[in-house]
């Protein structure tokens, strides 16, 4: 059975040249031709049918997990989605299982991709951009100012476009920014500070007080009345001293002279005990 689906393949690619270009990734919906232990053949509308392996065919395009029974899946006229995975020598062989959009080989650092938000973690958001494996969108990189939260800048189930910031596939990781396609923020520029001058604020000059005019005669009669008026005015008297200012007066007199005797009496004796010094001094000269 095998070698007869393999023979009614070869015989329907005999001839390409009215069919279009078929190319790998390339999504048809075809129908079950014929069915064998292998694999089937299946027409996909481009002028000749195509086979389909064994190992190609899931019951369900989300499930990647092959069978053991052709049958158990696939039945002659029964319509199918697959894939072109691989044209060789006008041999087209199909896939049911849906290929990723983006291979490893295929993504490149500063890349510009187009996914759906399918997860929200508090660190970030991951998105499944037909990889692999779901890009993560790091809460640092979801925007040029502070983000609380992811859910404050996209919600699951977002279609939004991310730039590959990073690849490793060796640990399956894609690193994923959306703050790397928004304009960057314009910086506020210093402006310099320019100091001005206050003009001072002039004091109002004051009024003089505007005396009364006066005539000529009224002004000389005025300094002569203030001339008389000094010239008359008889001295203020002194006035005389109470018998406690007297009393205090002849005390302080008292003081003052018992002072005076004191000091001239100490330098009486002074005077007197240096003479008696002296003379007894001359009388031991004498003496010897």
């Amino acid at each position: 059975m095998e070698s007869s689906v393999a023979a009614d393949s070869d015989r329907t690619v005999e001839s390409t040249e009215n069919s279009q270009e078929i190319k790998p990734k390339m999504h048809f919906s075809g129908t079950v031709v014929k069915t064998g232990l292998a694999g089937a053949i299946i027409d996909i509308g481009v002028g000749h049918p195509a086979v389909i392996h064994i190992s190609q065919i899931v019951p369900d395009e989300s499930v990647e997990q092959p069978i053991k029974r052709v049958e158990d899946v696939l039945r002659v006229g029964q319509t199918v989605d697959v894939w072109v995975k691989k044209v060789k020598d006008n041999r087209v062989e199909l896939t049911m299982i849906k290929p990723l959009d983006l291979e490893w080989r295929d993504i490149k650092k500063g890349m510009t991709v187009k996914g759906k938000v399918v997860r929200l973690e508090k660190f970030g958001a991951f998105v499944e951009i037909g990889a692999e494996r779901p890009g993560l969108i790091h809460i640092s990189e979801m925007a040029h100012g502070y983000v609380r939260q992811p859910s404050d800048v996209v919600k699951e189930g977002d279609e939004i476009e991310a730039q590959v910031i990073d690849v490793n596939r060796k640990k399956k990781q894609i690193k994923l920014s959306l703050k790397a396609l928004q304009p960057e923020p314009v910086k506020e520029e210093e402006l310099p500070r320019v100091f001005t001058e206050v003009p001072k604020r002039e004091k109002p000059a004051r009024k003089k007080k505007v005396k009364s005019p006066r005539t000529r005669g009224e002004e000389l009669s005025g300094n002569v009345d203030e001339l008389l008026a000094s010239m008359t005015s008889e001295p203020e008297k002194e006035a005389e001293p109470t018998a406690m200012e007297i009393a205090l007066r002849e005390a302080m007199e008292r003081a003052k002279a018992r002072k005076q005797e004191d000091k001239a009496r100490k330098n009486k004796n002074v005077s007197q005990e240096q003479e008696n010094i002296l003379n007894r001094t001359l009388e031991n000269k004498i003496q010897s």
